[in-house]
């Protein structure tokens, strides 16, 4: 599929303050730091559609940008960032539990792994919370072009087999580089797949 298309529509910390419409969502999360603005901006081929920063953590808003005039890409705050506070953590968990739970539109949920790391528990931890809320996702290996030596491939091949501790079945995943634009075929061809599926059921 191809993106001819990507135009940011709105901020807000309110799931009822998001757009209105059925135009499916496919949500991106994932902790601080592990590349969700360089994603969304290799997959959409705009490199400023999602703003990065140097700074960890901060993002707090649900970002709304509507691709093809017909699917939107959303881009949820950051979670686990240790230095916000506890109150600063809670406030982000309700804006991010929020829109799971509560926003109809949402198709698929990415969730964003970065592939040099070992698993971490805030992240299984969250994955089941998903599982558990019968939310669909999928998962996305980041900065799979940082290690060398197979060490990617070794880590990623890791992490499923710590993940079928707990599922009897793994969800879909991806392996990306926003770098070497790894992964962006296959992850847009997902998409697709699915909104040519909602497409035929509407029908």
């Amino acid at each position: 599929m191809d993106i001819n298309s990507a135009e940011f529509i709105i901020s807000n910390t309110d799931v009822k303050k998001c757009p209105q419409g059925q135009f499916p969502e496919y949500a991106f999360i994932g902790r601080s730091n592990v590349g969700k603005s360089s994603l969304i901006n290799m997959l959409t081929g705009r490199n400023k559609l999602a703003m990065t920063s140097s700074t960890p953590g901060k993002t707090i808003l649900i970002n709304h940008f509507l691709i093809n005039k017909n699917w939107y890409i959303v881009d949820l705050p950051g979670y686990g960032y240790a230095k916000r506070g506890h109150k600063g953590q809670d406030q982000i968990r309700k804006v991010i539990e929020d829109y799971i739970l509560e926003r109809e539109q949402m198709t698929n949920l990415f969730v964003l792994i970065d592939s040099r790391l070992e698993p971490q528990k805030i992240d299984i931890e969250f994955m089941e919370w998903l599982g558990e809320n019968n939310i669909p996702f999928s998962i996305v290996f980041t900065k799979a072009d940082k290690l060398k030596g197979g060490k990617t491939k070794n880590n990623i091949n890791n992490y499923l087999r710590n993940l079928k501790k707990y599922w009897e079945e793994l969800p879909p995943y991806f392996i990306t580089s926003s770098e070497s634009r790894m992964g962006k075929n296959e992850i847009l061809d997902y998409i697709y797949n699915i909104n040519t599926t909602l497409n035929s059921s509407i029908i």
